[in-house]
């Protein structure tokens, strides 16, 4: 019995000695994870704040574009949260979707132009364009001789002269007005990545709005002017080199600098008026057409609006009464893109008419 107890004895021992080395290592395991997890809760902290929106004070010089905006800025975000943060709220929330649903605004009136303006319809098909499809149109694609392209009076009800007018002077416009649209939103959203990616982002905003402008003038001058060349092609070599000069120039750094906002908005905006030369020719050459008075009326409401928003653009009304107020929305640049989405807007609806007259009317045969 006594060997036995004392084997018990033994064994109890070198249990108690394994629990109390498991315990101590338990205990090690703890200490070491205590001592490690202020580290990692730092790092965390960190990580989470120095994504933070900050004030305009603690702002590297080159974000420093507008005093007037106190708070709300993202600086040095990671690509995937600056994709994020399209649905979260600061200072760039309205400036991205403003434009953003611009751009989607304007692939939709492209997909619909391209799939209901078609180039030439053939004499036999005219009579299921009117039974059918011809009711959801604008009521200037009804008209036979719009829809066939026919030179006027030559349409009897089952064949014409077929006299095409070219649609790709609007479609330009179209391609224009997506370009700028999305590279702004673009600019807006990534901006906050790091000084290398917001000057070049800066870069494709500034060609994007000389695009814009440039290709504003292509369907008013094309189908102005279409019947005699020389002029049609001399209006547009000039609008043309403007634009790729102000592309040129908006690749100098110099060129971005906050300084040079209202250089930028005058450069913008003396491209802008450059259009009141060719319109008043218009003008003079079709004085008799209603259709040129209409078009000019519509010219001038979209000139109205570019030129409004630069103005608002380099004043930076309404911020400047009140700074912090508008720090979310209803800043100028808001303002601004508000505005060049209305002004292309109404110049698509000038285009319109522009087809609806080449269409019917043609140019004179020889």
């Amino acid at each position: 019995m006594g060997g036995v107890e004392e084997e018990v004895g033994v064994e109890g021992v070198q249990g108690v000695g394994v629990r109390r080395r498991t315990i101590r290592a338990e205990e090690g395991k703890g200490l070491e994870r205590s001592s490690s997890s202020p580290r990692e809760k730092a790092r965390e902290l960190w990580s989470n704040v120095k994504h933070q929106l900050v004030e305009f004070s603690a702002l590297p010089e080159y974000l420093r574009d507008n005093n007037y905006i106190l708070g709300h800025y993202r600086v040095n975000y990671p690509f995937k949260r600056a994709l994020l943060s399209v649905f979260s709220m600061h200072n760039e929330t309205f400036n991205v979707w403003t434009h953003l649903v611009g751009f989607f605004i304007f692939l939709g009136l492209t997909i619909y132009t391209a799939t209901h303006l078609p180039a030439i319809v053939e004499p036999t098909t005219l009579q299921r364009w009117h039974s059918g499809i011809t009711e959801s149109l604008p009521s200037y694609l009804q008209l036979p001789e719009a829809l066939s392209s026919c030179v006027p009076g030559t349409y009897d009800g089952t064949q014409c002269v077929e006299r095409p007018i070219t649609r790709w002077p609007f479609f330009v416009f179209l391609g224009g007005a997506m370009f700028c649209l999305l590279a702004s939103a673009t600019c807006h959203l990534f901006g906050c990545l790091s000084q290398r990616f917001f000057y070049a982002l800066m870069r494709m905003d500034y060609a994007g709005i000389s695009t814009l402008i440039a290709a504003s003038f292509y369907p008013p001058v094309y189908y102005s002017f279409m019947c005699n060349p020389f002029l049609c092609k001399m209006y547009l070599g000039i609008i043309t080199t403007m634009g790729l000069v102000t592309i040129v120039a908006s690749l100098l750094p110099v060129f971005q600098s906050a300084e040079y906002r209202p250089f930028r908005a005058a450069l913008f905006f003396t491209m802008g008026v450059s259009g009141i030369i060719p319109c008043v020719h218009k003008i003079l050459l079709y004085q008799d057409e209603p259709v040129a008075y209409q078009t000019l009326y519509m010219e001038i409401s979209m000139g109205i609006m570019y030129g409004l928003g630069a103005l608002i653009y380099a004043t930076r009304i309404p911020e400047r009464w009140k700074p912090g107020t508008f720090d979310i929305i209803g800043n100028s640049h808001q303002l601004f893109h508000i505005l060049v989405v209305a002004g292309a807007y109404t110049h698509y609806q000038g285009g319109l008419l522009y087809l609806k007259w080449r269409d019917v009317t043609g140019c004179p045969v020889p």
